[in-house]
């Protein structure tokens, strides 16, 4: 008889009651017997020493094909895979460009109407063409992808795919062979090309056609190349650009192209930091073109190719995406220099090391901010943002408004960031409204006074949990132009204290308001109340408690104020008619210049005729000339005296209640090193580093089971159980005693 057969047949003589109670004794045993590992980790535990990065994302990309890629979802993918040919430095501050694949941030060279080179100081408005020489440092190679795989022979191995070939292909893991080719100067006017793609639609394309010179008319080109090339075919259409040149970017040789756009157009450099302007190998383009991929959604929106520290391995937006490191990755280094105590706190310690430090980074799909919270204070998220519903938990405000970590955080070793964002949100005046717009004094001195009323730093304690900074001006901290200090203050809203800015009493608001012909909040003339409208698209309760608020601020004036609420679409026809009077908005910088905030206010960008972005439909012609001038400068205090006289004159006639710049709060654990917000650059996981040893030590503590209810239960089952075994035992003996007589 096996041993098994026998098992068996000692299981059968045991009643119920025994075989609960052996349960209960193997479980025991089982606990005993556990390796120390937390259950509750959501990884395999033989991850919990790699050197990997474990974060969250809570809606999947929608674009990682770097022309079309514009959100901020987005670049914390390709941000790490694509890189164009500038980056901002890591840490210094304000932000400052830096090369990445160039040699050297280029300088541009200005021509006249007849190709004659001016020199580097000559006027905005004798420059007909800027030219922008870029290098590429060469020895760049590709990330391992089949769009570069070639067979014996040479040939590209997968550019010819039939329905055969491609009938066992599901993902790009698929194919088996890769490959990889050094980066070339014209992988980058490739890109360049693919803006004008008709296609794509980049987001871009009307900006960089009024700039790049012959994009807008290559545009045309291509539409009617690409409908003579698809005949009516939507997918599995190849439209080869090299064979169409663009007079704005040309190869001029292996390692170098040219950019040539219209005027002085500084910014351009800002741009040749995002990902819009990072290079695209041909191959790749054809490759994924072929017929039947993108059914397969085998694409370059799901499936980037680029010469990063990084590339992306899984793309599951259902559960994970996972980037890894790229084996053929040409090499960084951490920074040796930074802003005012960096050092103090660290962020120098690596400087000179080779990047990237992480191996790789697993996003995890969490659609909840409870679950991905309780996550991260087990350990097992590196890093978190602070929701609403947790940040009481987190952090503490103190009485002067200062910020620190909850004794439950630093217990933790948890650490805290903050960040002013390069944002502004604000409440605008239509100014071309009869009673709140228009430059006559009475209508400015009602702006003024709103401005002192609405307190925004209320506000931000109320609404923000204490996260922004009241806005004196249009240009956030960090963005050449801001000043702190007296030097920043609005004076027609605020005074200057030993504890800075101090809103102005709201007597002098009503002492303004009665100036502007509303005393008491009543038209001089009729009697009548002041009415006054404000437009939103915002709803639920939030927005309730906000609206209210709003309300009690202009009451304090005696001013009754209409909330005229609709759905997104009507308020937008409204700012574009300019039919609303009054509004919020707000604005996040593409990039950190001052023109890039500036130009809210700009004249000729209105809302109103030219679907702009100046919404209050704001216009002074002192203020338009000096924007003119200042655009086109580089940062100097030449510029810095011109943006000063710019902020005057838009502090006086307040088209905005500039509002406040929000605060960005972020927290990480004690293992992850070298981190420091950079609200520019999209490529900085490079630069963090972990301490995977530590980690898991700590997820061992801060996870250790709760065994002894289990050990209770099974004493507790064996003391209730073990005397029915036992009586059920003498019973068998009884009966078995009473069959033999």
């Amino acid at each position: 008889m096996s041993i098994l057969h026998a098992r068996l047949i000692a299981a059968s003589l045991i009643s119920p009651a025994g075989k609960a109670a052996l349960l209960i004794a193997l479980a025991s045993v089982w606990l005993l017997a556990c390796d120390g590992q937390p259950w509750n980790r959501p990884y395999p535990d033989a991850s919990a020493h790699e050197n990997v990065f474990y974060s969250l994302f809570q809606e999947r990309p929608k674009h990682l094909d770097p022309a079309q890629s514009y959100s901020s979802n987005e670049a914390t993918f390709t941000g790490q895979i694509y890189e164009p040919p500038l980056q901002y430095h890591y840490l210094k501050r304000p932000y400052e460009l830096m090369p990445l694949t160039a040699t050297e941030v280029p300088v541009a060279s200005y021509l006249d109407a007849d190709g004659k080179v001016l020199p580097d100081d000559a006027s905005a408005g004798d420059i007909v063409w800027s030219i922008y020489d870029i290098h590429i440092k060469p020895g760049i190679m590709y990330q391992p992808h089949p769009a570069f795989a070639r067979d014996k022979l040479g040939a590209l191995r997968y550019h010819h795919l039939g329905d055969d070939a491609l009938s066992a292909v599901h993902v790009l893991g698929d194919f088996k062979h890769t490959g990889t080719r050094e980066l070339t100067a014209d992988d980058y006017v490739y890109q360049i090309k693919r803006l004008a793609h008709p296609q794509l639609h980049s987001p871009i394309f009307g900006l960089m056609s009024e700039y790049i010179v012959g994009l807008e008319a290559y545009a045309d080109t291509l539409k009617g190349a690409w409908g003579k090339a698809a005949d009516g075919k939507e997918q599995g259409v190849y439209l080869d650009l090299a064979k169409f040149p663009l007079e704005g970017a040309e190869v001029t040789d292996r390692y170098a192209y040219r950019i040539k756009v219209r005027g002085k157009y500084p910014q351009l450099l800002y741009w040749l930091a995002m990902p819009f302007f990072a290079p695209v190998p041909q191959e790749a383009d054809q490759f994924y073109s072929q017929p039947g991929m993108k059914q397969r959604n085998i694409t370059l929106d799901w499936y980037p190719v680029g010469t990063g520290p990084y590339m992306l391995t899984i793309n599951n937006p259902n559960r994970q995406m996972v980037m890894e490191r790229n084996p053929g990755f040409h090499g960084d280094s951490y920074p040796a220099e930074g802003a005012a105590g960096d050092r103090e706190a660290g962020l120098l310690d690596d400087a000179g090391k080779p990047l990237p430090f992480i191996d790789k980074v697993i996003f995890s799909l969490e659609k909840e901010t409870i679950p991905y919270w309780n996550k991260f204070l087990q350990g097992y998220y590196d890093i978190s943002g602070i929701s609403s519903d947790s940040f009481d938990q987190a952090i503490n405000i103190g009485s002067g408004g200062e910020v620190t970590l909850t004794e439950g955080m630093l217990e933790q070793g948890i650490e805290l960031n903050t960040a002013v964002s390069t944002s502004i949100f604000y409440t605008g005046f239509n100014m071309q409204d009869p009673v709140v717009g228009g430059d006559s004094g009475a209508a400015r001195k009602l702006r003024q006074a709103i401005s002192i009323a609405i307190d925004f730093e209320e506000y931000i304690s109320i609404f923000l949990n204490g996260r922004g900074i009241p806005a004196q001006g249009v240009i956030p901290p960090g963005i050449f132009g801001y000043e702190a200090g007296e030097d920043g203050i609005n004076d027609y809203v605020y005074k200057a204290s030993p504890r800075g800015p101090v809103r102005r009493p709201i007597e002098e608001a009503r002492k303004l308001l009665a100036e502007a012909g509303y005393p008491e909040g009543r038209d001089i003339n009729t009697g009548k109340p002041l009415v006054l409208h404000f437009d939103t698209a915002q709803t639920g309760p939030d927005a309730k408690a906000q609206l209210d608020w709003l309300m009690k601020q202009f009451d304090k004036l005696n001013i009754q104020l209409v909330i005229r609420g609709t759905d997104y679409n009507r308020f937008q026809e409204k700012m574009l008619k300019g039919t609303a009077q009054i509004f919020q908005w707000g604005w996040n910088a593409d990039y950190p210049d001052p023109e890039n905030f500036l130009f809210l206010l700009y004249g000729p960008n209105s809302k109103l005729g030219h679907n702009g972005e100046n919404a209050a439909n704001y216009q002074n012609s002192e203020f338009d000339r000096l924007f003119e001038q200042m655009k086109s400068m580089e940062n100097s205090p030449l510029r810095q005296s011109i943006i000063n006289e710019m902020m005057e004159i838009a502090r006086h006639d307040a088209p905005w209640v500039f509002g406040f710049f929000p605060t960005q709060f972020s927290l990480h654990h004690s293992w992850v090193k070298n981190s420091k917000p950079n609200l520019m650059a999209n490529n900085t996981l490079k630069y963090q580093r972990l301490e995977p040893a530590l980690r898991a030590q700590l997820q061992n503590e801060w996870n250790r089971p709760v065994r002894w209810p289990l050990y209770t239960m099974a004493i507790i089952v064996i003391v209730i159980v073990l005397p029915a075994f036992v009586g059920f035992r003498r019973q068998q003996r009884l009966s078995a005693y009473q069959d033999k007589r």
